[in-house]
């Protein structure tokens, strides 16, 4: 069964860029050329977008391959198909990997495991249950990305700073 997605580059360091590329290939068995555009939000830094097609378990295979560098934050998105649901990987240098399963919609599904695990946490004090369920949403990835999402639409980037 095949399925399809997108992987979003957020940003890579111009010597990296390549190297995204070849891994790319390396997952899909084809070359792959990535269309690299300057990243505002970090300069020095490129950004790529690219839609795919593959079996199940491709955006697996994608963010595995990529997750490895340092420097690289990237998002990986498969849509549902009729064996499997979807998927969204996010990553980020500070924070790692984040793997979500996605309904037909769109929205995160989460376990019941994982939801019983957090209240868990929670009710020992070992943390706030708000906290808990921002990590299950994957918020500390998305509050981290949206800069690089926001500037890769073309659109100019203001950073505002606070006065004190």
């Amino acid at each position: 069964m095949t399925t399809r997605g997108v992987l979003y580059v957020h940003s890579a360091p111009r010597a990296l860029c390549p190297h995204v590329e070849w891994a790319v290939a390396g997952v899909l068995g084809a070359r792959v050329q990535l269309d690299w555009i300057r990243q505002p939000a970090s300069p020095g830094t490129w950004r790529a977008e690219f839609s795919w097609k593959g079996q199940t378990g491709t955006a697996a295979k994608l963010a595995s391959a990529l997750r490895g560098w340092q420097m690289l934050r990237f998002e990986v998105t498969a849509e549902p198909c009729p064996t499997a649901e979807g998927e969204r990987y996010s990553a980020t240098p500070e924070l790692g990997i984040f793997h979500a399963v996605t309904g037909m919609h769109g929205d995160i599904l989460i376990p019941e495991d994982r939801l019983r695990a957090a209240l868990a946490r929670s009710t020992r004090g070992e943390s706030e249950l708000e906290a808990e369920i921002a990590k299950l949403l994957g918020k500390p990835w998305d509050d981290e990305l949206e800069p690089f999402r926001y500037a890769g639409e073309g659109a100019p980037v203001r950073w505002l700073h606070q006065v004190v």
